[in-house]
């Protein structure tokens, strides 16, 4: 058996990932019980940082310490990715010292090369392609709420981005609905839609905001403009202005509609403050489960390499 990474939701089949979703539930009852579960004891979390990040950062580093296991924090100035050393470089070695690696990058590519030439599993923290924890968070957040995935509608309004496009995965893995609002030439990568599609993802794209959150169970927004994309604000905010979240959106869709933001959240641009902070509002959950999924995760990936350690099936 290979080893296994999480790069992308497309990767993993549907039990796979129910395994994970289960997992994560019972190590957050667990959690809220006071049981602790020091299953990585002795074992090493690197995280390679290219962009800053709060709830990506202290989840991993909370959730290994909590597994019994320890994290080491690589800031850009630490590395250098792609400068000072070469991607390969930086894999092999750190392959050498740690059980595990946890990146969140810029380009995708990086960990597709990360993934190549570590020997350890490789977790997608975030690229510009793809936010694969973020969205198995909310996964677990819909499931929690609603009982299930199955037949659900998620409306998100706003840029076709790394979340979008990790939605679309999870579409093509579970039979729930995803639409997507959003202003022509801000849809989502065009290779991950056709693939989801091709796997029976039932996935909507419309301009109309009206359409999207119609009947919607989730209504999910994300900001208008991601880090590295800054030099395009302006742009964004003129383009985006008619697609914001906020009461007379939240309307259109079912009554008890939830709202969905990954964050951080910029009030009075992608979404109101009375929206964010409403009743409907799961953001802290989703916020919260970061640190759940992220456990379940990592002990995914490193029960599956022991098993590859001593050929198991």
């Amino acid at each position: 058996m290979k080893k296994r990474d999480l790069i992308s939701i497309a990767d993993l089949t549907r039990g796979e990932l129910e395994e994970i979703l289960s997992c994560a539930q019972r190590l957050k009852a667990d959690r809220k019980a006071g049981w602790s579960h020091p299953v990585l004891a002795g074992k090493t979390l690197a995280m390679i940082f290219e962009k800053p990040s709060l709830r990506t950062r202290v989840t991993f580093e909370v959730g290994m310490a909590q597994l019994g296991g320890s994290a080491v924090y690589l800031s850009p100035l630490d590395i250098g990715l792609g400068t000072r050393e070469t991607v390969p470089d930086v894999a092999q070695n750190l392959s050498r010292w740690v059980e595990i690696i946890m990146a969140r990058t810029f380009a995708h590519q990086t960990i597709v090369e990360l993934a190549q030439h570590a020997t350890v599993p490789i977790i997608n923290g975030l690229s510009d392609l793809l936010h694969p924890c973020q969205i198995l968070a909310d996964c677990l957040t819909l499931v929690e709420q609603r009982g299930r995935l199955e037949g659900l509608k998620v409306a998100f309004v706003g840029d076709g981005n790394n979340v979008v496009n990790s939605w679309i995965n999870a579409a093509s893995k579970f039979p729930f609905t995803f639409a997507l609002a959003c202003p022509a030439g801000y849809e989502p990568d065009t290779e991950v839609l056709t693939r989801a599609r091709q796997r029976g993802a039932q996935v909507t794209i419309t301009q109309s905001v009206e359409e999207a959150v119609h009947d919607a169970d989730a209504v999910y927004t994300d900001v208008w403009t991601s880090m590295g994309q800054e030099k395009e604000s302006a742009v964004r905010r003129e383009a985006f202005q008619s697609y914001q979240v906020n009461a007379a959106v939240m309307a259109q869709a079912k009554k008890d509609a939830l709202v969905m933001h990954c964050l951080p959240a910029h009030r009075g641009e992608e979404i109101t403050a009375d929206v964010l902070e409403g009743p409907q509002s799961v953001v802290l959950e989703q916020s919260e489960n970061r640190l759940h999924i992220q456990k379940a995760i990592m002990m995914w990936l490193l029960r599956q390499r022991q098993q590859s350690d001593v050929g198991q099936p």
